[in-house]
């Protein structure tokens, strides 16, 4: 039962990180003691900046966050910081619990033991924190806030590259969990399984809704209300453009009728006014397509052997898998057996076990997005790869990503990880490669650009390597192979 308490209450606050990006205005909302939340949003609306403000890392320009009651707050991170990386697991969950209450924490094993369990992940206390792959990591982040025992769980993108079993044990554990959860998330039936409330950040008003009810409710009553807009729009259209066409035929018998054309000219004005804006956050990318490079025939790719990784131990497999164009492999296993390992070989083409023909263009989605100059801005990046295209066809296809003129000119490092997905799409479109390897592309994208992003790979004619955990999202794609690194 949720209590009627509140543990947090924003009131009339606003924030921005500079003059010209304000991205919460006059935002009211409150979260009772016990519940368990989502925060929706487009890409770059302001989810990780409300956790931000909860945290007290950063403070409104205008308006209060009241943390009632002092209570205590954990955070689980998108990625592990690179002063981290070098960290033992022991260390890592020591230090995350010195920033949790201040003082060192003694006998820490038997609580690194107990939320390990709950993340479903075997790490020897003495393993560095850069030796896990990316999926171990996500773990790692996970119990390094469930370990806190906090009052306020913040969970940032949680589900982010975890394999079933890991995500059904976090599933369990936030259905049972007593105290009081905010999470952002793209995952859908993740949300829908524990949360009883949502919060909608609207870019447009820069606003926060609060809506009551499951995740799945509350997303179909924000596409009704799209709809209802989009059919008003049209009706207002056809109206706008009967006035003008009858303003322009009185125009030209003149006399009286001119005046006559005025008022309709105004009234057509007063109706264009009327017209609802589309909500940013309601926009969707558009569809597109990844062109395949010409002229490229025969084998593309070729896995003959991998190395696995299972209980610290590293051995070979045998494989037989060759790709040539329009054959799509996905490549399955548990998280920690070595798939980005193998990804990472193939696209530098340095391994033994696999091989990629000569002359072919490597297009790489990569999880963590390495593959992107963090320094660069997004113009710069995206010039990199523009080819000989104008840079008219090259801001067109940005803007099919929702990558507008103000966002060409931020650096990489200062955008949301789900900008930073859509600009690698946006590469990838003016790449052109014969060859398409892609990491875990759902991670940190809006669900609304996810059937879309499907649609584009299940359509991709040239060969295509992917891994994903997310079941949903797979079966729109057709797969011609598997290889699965945890089979026996």
């Amino acid at each position: 039962m949720i209590k009627k308490d509140s543990i947090i209450k924003f009131n009339k606050v606003s924030f921005g990180y500079d003059d010209r990006k304000t991205l919460l205005k006059d935002v009211d909302f409150f979260v009772h003691r016990g519940s368990k939340v989502t925060i929706m949003g487009q890409n770059g609306a302001g989810k990780t900046t409300i956790f931000k403000l909860i945290l007290g890392d950063i403070f409104p320009d205008e308006g209060i966050v009241n943390i009632i009651g002092n209570a205590s707050i954990a955070l689980s991170r998108q990625i592990v910081p690179e002063d981290e990386l070098d960290l033992t697991v022991r260390d890592f969950f020591e230090k995350a619990l010195f920033r949790a209450f201040d003082k060192k924490i003694y006998d820490v094993d038997p609580r690194i033991d107990d939320v390990l369990k709950i993340v479903n992940l075997d790490a020897p206390k003495d393993r560095i924190i850069k030796s896990f792959s990316g999926g171990q990591k996500a773990k790692l982040l996970l119990a390094s806030a469930l370990i806190q025992d906090a009052d306020l769980l913040l969970l940032d993108e949680p589900t982010n590259n975890l394999d079933s079993e890991g995500l059904k044990r976090l599933t369990e554990f936030l259905i049972n969990f007593r105290k009081t959860c905010i999470v952002v998330s793209h995952d859908a039936d993740f949300l829908n399984s524990f949360t009883d409330g949502v919060l909608y950040l609207d870019v447009f008003t820069r606003k926060v809704e609060q809506y009551m009810g499951n995740y799945f409710d509350v997303r179909e009553q924000i596409t009704a209300r799209q709809e209802n807009i989009n059919r008003k729009n049209i009706l207002l259209n056809k109206q706008i453009s009967e006035k003008y066409a009858r303003a322009g035929s009185f125009m030209n018998k003149g006399g009286q009728m001119r005046l006559v054309a005025k008022r309709m000219r105004k009234k057509a004005e007063e109706l264009s006014e009327q017209k609802m804006d589309l909500r940013s956050e309601d926009k969707t990318i558009n569809s597109f397509i990844i062109p395949c490079q010409s002229g490229i025939k025969g084998e593309i790719a070729r896995i003959s052997s991998f190395k696995v990784i299972k209980n610290g131990c590293s051995f070979e497999k045998e494989a037989s898998i060759e790709l040539r164009r329009n054959e799509h492999l996905l490549i399955k296993g548990p998280n920690g057996i070595g798939k980005t390992s193998l990804l990472d070989s193939l696209f530098k083409n340095d391994s033994d076990g696999s091989r990629i023909a000569n002359g072919v263009t490597v297009g790489y989605y990569c999880q963590d997005f390495s593959v992107l100059n963090s320094e660069e801005t997004v113009y710069e990046s995206l010039s990199s790869v523009a080819g000989a295209r104008s840079e008219d066809a090259m801001r067109s296809i940005a803007a099919g990503f929702l990558i507008t003129r103000d966002l060409m000119e931020s650096k990489i490092k200062n955008l949301s990880e789900g900008q930073k997905g859509l600009i690698s799409f946006a590469r990838l479109v003016m790449q052109e490669p014969g060859l398409l390897i892609v990491d875990e592309p759902t991670n940190h994208i809006n669900f609304r650009h996810i059937p879309v992003i499907a649609e584009a790979l299940n359509k991709y004619s040239g060969a295509m390597i992917i891994v994903s955990h997310y079941e949903d999202f797979l079966e729109k794609i057709r797969i011609d192979k598997i290889l699965d690194m945890g089979k026996d």
